[in-house]
């Protein structure tokens, strides 16, 4: 009779352990929240999304045009958890109406990836191209600014309350040592001030925001900025990204990352 209640105890103990061990493995899968990724349908975006899908995030992909997002599309139709969006960053009213079909949903991590260039030869001083100019500031500063707006609650509504900005080391005013893309520069560090400035109003509600250089990497708008310049490949430059933005807490909010974790000047 002993040893039966010693071996019905020990079995009772292994059959508790693997219980937790089971409830340990649920809880992580469960723990793995949703993302929202602008300009989700080729380049950086496009690997954002098939890294926190991997990761197993609930992925909203937002594109300005979904309907020729095909490698975006082929994500989506292989993981059910990756959820298609039609998102115009300028297009204040559709951002309204996206944050108010996901209403109520929590958001861990927010990262406004979607930006532009603007052709190199409207920025030539002398022959400004001032519609260009303004092109630019809108979709990478206001655009960032009104996502953020309408997104706050449900960020704050999360566990994880990050803010991601995918800005650039063009940003950094006392890196400009060349007259080069001007307004791509000047739309990078204002949405850099800007970050920074609303930073302070989203840390009383717990949102870290993180600012994140992505180096030179292997996407159309870099080949065409940088010509043969040697580029990073998108997977690389995400993997890395993730860990700035994982590891970012409020007491460095709206710091001015590297791809590396170093900090850059502003």
């Amino acid at each position: 009779m002993t040893s039966f209640v010693r071996h019905g105890c020990r079995l009772a103990t292994v059959t508790s352990l693997l219980a937790a061990v089971l409830s340990v493995g649920i809880a992580t899968s469960v723990q793995a929240g949703t993302v929202l990724i602008t300009g989700a349908n080729r380049g950086i975006g496009l690997e954002f999304v098939r890294h926190y899908a991997d990761a197993g995030y609930t992925v909203i992909a937002t594109a300005r045009n979904p309907s020729t997002a095909d490698d975006l599309n082929t994500l989506a139709v292989a993981n059910k958890d990756i959820h298609v969006e039609e998102l115009d960053v300028n297009d204040f009213a559709e951002i309204d109406d996206l944050a108010e079909k996901y209403q109520g949903t929590a958001i861990d991590v927010l990262v406004n990836n979607a930006g532009i260039t603007g052709r190199p030869e409207r920025q030539r001083f002398g022959t400004i191209d001032y519609g260009t100019f303004e092109s630019v500031m809108t979709t990478n500063v206001q655009g960032p600014l009104k996502i953020t707006e309408a997104f706050t609650s449900h960020v704050a509504d999360s566990d994880e309350k990050k803010v991601a900005v995918v800005t650039s080391s063009e940003g950094s005013i006392a890196g400009a040592t060349s007259n080069r893309q001007p307004f791509y520069r000047a739309s990078k560090a204002a949405v850099n001030m800007i970050m920074r400035n609303i930073s302070h109003t989203l840390k009383d509600q717990g949102i870290v925001v993180v600012l994140v250089n992505p180096g030179p990497v292997d996407t159309d708008m870099m080949a065409r900025a940088r010509g043969r310049m040697p580029l990073r490949t998108t997977i690389l430059a995400v993997d890395e990204m993730v860990a700035v933005i994982d590891n970012a807490t409020l007491n460095d909010t709206a710091t001015f990352y590297n791809f590396d974790g170093t900090v850059l000047p502003w």
